[in-house]
């Protein structure tokens, strides 16, 4: 009969039980699932227990120690991630549609970046867009790509460029290198430094994982400077506090440069002259988003609240 309505063996699945069985395949563990949802333990286990029965498949090997999730449980996981973003995107759109200013917007920014930007944009950025909620996400450049891509993520604030064609990428600044090193060192006398300065010098970098270890490795074989080996650091803090120590020299981005620093201090921070390396800085969202204005309208608000000494 034409018209007539066939009710699918899935017709009844809730987004909430796609929640949970995400939950359990990220975080291996039904009780640590439970608190990522804010749910109890048994609510947790009962209604994936019933989402495995509705489906007719068991998505979740409960004889291991170890929770791990079937072959199939682990494509159906991919698949529920891909349709709670769709859905959120829905909502999304239909927010934005009412009030494009307005709504969730989560923003990923890597490590080097956010301690040193947020304070500088965050407090303005509250104030100017009083409508848009604001979620911010601080991971590795790998990671918030993944997330994006996933649309676990709106947008992101990174070191560019980043080869990707399915995003789009929007230029903030160019924020310069300093060469960072201890009070004492002949090169801290100068105002002014070349790259020639640094060359034979060893510097201390960032470990695996950080996008700015590769701009700063980039820099040091153009300047014929190489890597101290014998350490590398989890953040921008640390090398600070190595240099401190006399351990050793680092380039250090200028936002995470000191507003004011004097002769006195143990770490100084000395400009290099024309061409100064330097990396640029920009956000990144998904091409073609239906959200590219605000965007925009971000990206031109955080240029125009920076310190004009950031910019090269």
């Amino acid at each position: 009969m034409i018209g007539k309505i066939y009710q699918c063996g899935v017709a009844s699945m809730k987004l909430r039980d796609l929640e949970y069985l995400i939950a359990v395949a990220e975080e291996r563990h039904f009780h640590k699932a439970a608190a990522r949802c804010f749910v109890s333990q048994p609510t947790l286990s009962g209604q994936l227990k019933k989402l495995e029965e509705e489906l007719g498949v068991l998505l979740v090997d409960r004889n291991n120690r170890h929770i791990e999730m079937t072959e199939v449980g682990k494509a159906i996981y991919e698949q529920a991630r891909k349709v709670l973003s769709e859905s959120k995107l829905i909502k999304d759109i239909a927010q934005t549609y009412q009030d494009p200013m307005s709504g969730d917007l989560r923003v990923g920014i890597i490590p080097t970046i956010a301690p040193y930007l947020l304070p500088l944009i965050m407090p303005s950025l509250s104030k100017t867009f009083k409508s848009l909620k604001l979620w911010l996400y601080e991971y590795q450049t790998h990671v918030l790509l993944e997330k994006l891509e996933h649309g676990e993520l709106d947008l992101l604030i990174l070191a560019l460029p980043i080869d990707k064609h399915q995003f789009t990428a929007y230029d903030l600044f160019r924020e310069p290198f300093r060469l960072a090193l201890h009070y004492k060192k002949e090169l801290a006398k100068k105002k002014q430094i070349s790259l020639s300065d640094i060359n034979n010098t060893d510097m201390l970098l960032l470990d695996e994982g950080h996008c700015l270890r590769g701009h700063v490795l980039d820099i040091c074989q153009l300047a014929g400077a190489s890597e101290r080996s014998q350490f590398q650091a989890t953040s921008l803090e640390t090398l600070r506090h190595m240099v401190g120590e006399d351990m050793g020299m680092t380039l250090m981005p200028e936002l995470a440069v000191p507003r004011k620093v004097t002769k006195k201090d143990v770490v100084q921070y000395i400009e290099f002259s024309d061409p100064k390396p330097y990396r640029r800085i920009g956000m990144l969202y998904r091409s073609n988003c239906y959200r590219e204005d605000v965007f925009k309208n971000i990206g031109e608000h955080i240029s125009s609240v920076l310190p004009v000494s950031i910019f090269y």
